[in-house]
């Protein structure tokens, strides 16, 4: 299994590995229950959202692991579960069996345009720069979650934004948390982040913000009124609306995904020549289990950003996909200790590691006014638009321009030509 693995050519261990699939499994674990929440309120039976949402991060997981040997973690992506409910569903009137055919046949076009290579194609020529910016900007973006989650930001109708009550409990326990977290950090312990969720946690619970839970086991939900709904509904697909929900799918998955892959095999090493390895398999596993999510009854799947939490504590192998999806498997058992693993207790890994990934901008070539404003408009509109899809489109159609304008238009692919161009016709749409 380590010569599967590679632990040798990518030193690591066991340890590192199940200590990184636990932290990415902690960080990610809220989807278990904001999804049903989510999704529930477009009609779905939620107990069966549970176990969908659960299954297809087991299935997606151990994909990307074994196909891969990808330290990512995959489940129903956040974006797209809101955007089928409160655009699709309740905005456009559409049925939610119907919408959920969209998401399946979404992710059959994926698995095709990934089994001719073509999403590998695309990442492959995004300038080494841009995926510099990526990276950076999503740790901006996570960051900017965890603060969120926190409460230390929140919203102000005055500025939009601004610093929330430090003194509320909640607030405080992940201020504590944080500092607890980076000063094991900084005093070098291996797993500081993951053992900062822990004590955190039990913190939280001694001074009562931190609810116990009173059984260790639940029961299952069943699949009963969400599994293989597609396979009745697709007849209903070939309407202009559909398909354009279809198309919107495809954008913002694709490059949510594209974004943590470039994110993690940077921030893991793992990034040759400009090139992710074994990116074909990475996405393949990743449409895939788009395909199956929607079979079980749940919304588009994706890679996780936060996978960039195991990352740092370690994790450098599909070995941490592996435990992540050993450890969605075990949730859906042991659901009611799942309660206490809140958003307040998780913010601060967050935090950290959004600022380990930031650290990616400093490889850009910030000489070049033609890389820096691209660059600088994809790291910051991610997390002003609360959507990593966006800060790179907007990236992708200024990059040709800045080219265009440095007569070094022979320099940009023509992907990122025919990229930006139709990510023009999108924000038209939209």
């Amino acid at each position: 299994m380590r010569n599967f693995f590679q632990f040798t050519e990518r030193e690591t261990t066991y340890r590192k590995e199940t200590l990184a699939g636990i932290t990415t499994f902690l960080s990610m674990a809220y989807i278990l229950v904001v999804n049903p929440i989510i999704l529930s309120e477009a009609g779905i039976d939620k107990g069966a959202l549970f176990t969908a949402t659960a299954l297809s991060a087991i299935v997606g997981s151990l994909l990307i692991g074994l196909l891969a040997n990808f330290p990512v973690g995959i489940a129903p992506s956040m974006g797209l579960n809101s955007f089928f409910t409160f655009s699709v569903v309740i905005g456009m009137g559409i049925d939610w069996e119907v919408a959920l055919t969209g998401v399946f046949i979404a992710g059959i076009i994926f698995m095709i345009l990934s089994l001719l290579k073509i999403r590998e194609k695309i990442i492959n020529v995004i300038p080494q720069d841009l995926k510099h910016a990526i990276a950076g900007g999503i740790g901006f973006f996570i960051a900017f979650i965890g603060l969120k989650n926190a409460g230390i930001v929140v919203s102000n109708e005055a500025t939009f934004i601004s610093i929330g009550q430090l003194t509320t409990p909640t607030t405080a326990l992940s201020a504590l948390g944080f500092i607890i977290t980076l000063m094991m950090l900084i005093r070098g312990i291996r797993g500081g982040i993951f053992y900062g969720i822990v004590i955190s946690t039990i913190i939280g619970m001694i001074i009562g913000l931190v609810q116990v839970p009173t059984s260790i086991v639940g029961q299952v939900p069943s699949l009963e009124p969400t599994f293989g709904v597609v396979f009745q509904h697709l007849d209903d697909i070939f309407t202009p609306e559909i398909l354009a929900v279809i198309f919107t799918f495809l954008f913002v998955a694709f490059f949510d995904t594209a974004g943590a892959l470039i994110a993690v095999a940077s921030q893991a090493g793992l990034m040759k020549d400009n090139k992710i390895p074994n990116a074909g398999r990475a996405l393949l596993a990743d449409s895939t289990s788009g395909v199956i999510g929607a079979i079980f009854g749940t919304s588009t799947t994706a890679s996780f950003v936060e996978s960039s939490a195991g990352v740092a504590v370690g994790g450098r192998t599909g070995f941490t996909s592996v435990v992540i999806s050993i450890c969605f498997f075990i949730a859906l058992f042991f659901s009611p200790i799942l309660g206490v693993i809140t958003p307040e207790v998780t913010a601060p890994a967050l935090i950290i590691v959004g600022a380990l990934m930031a650290t990616e901008v400093k490889h850009i070539n910030w000489n070049r006014l033609e890389v820096v404003i691209p660059a600088f408009v994809t790291i910051i509109m991610m997390p002003l638009t609360f959507s990593v899809a966006t800060g790179i489109a907007l990236g992708f159609i200024l990059y040709p321009f800045a080219m265009i304008a440095k007569k070094d238009w022979k320099q940009v692919h023509p992907i990122m030509y025919t990229l930006g161009f139709l990510f023009i016709l999108y924000f038209i749409y939209l």
